[in-house]
């Protein structure tokens, strides 16, 4: 699978926790909004980190 492709799938997997979390609410909800979020945000970095290839 290519890079850019498992930041996208890292992405996505994110937001669909992230969806889940608002629906479970209160503060475990919370925690797996939290969760989901970041893996937003690292996927999102990956995405602009550049490759290395020997």
């Amino acid at each position: 699978m290519k890079g850019n492709t498992m930041s996208w799938v890292v992405t996505g997997v994110g937001a669909v926790v992230a969806g889940v979390g608002t629906m479970v609410g209160g503060t475990l909800g919370a925690g797996i909004i939290g969760f989901g979020l970041a893996h937003i945000v690292l996927g999102i970095l990956d995405m602009f980190r550049s490759t290395v290839r020997q």
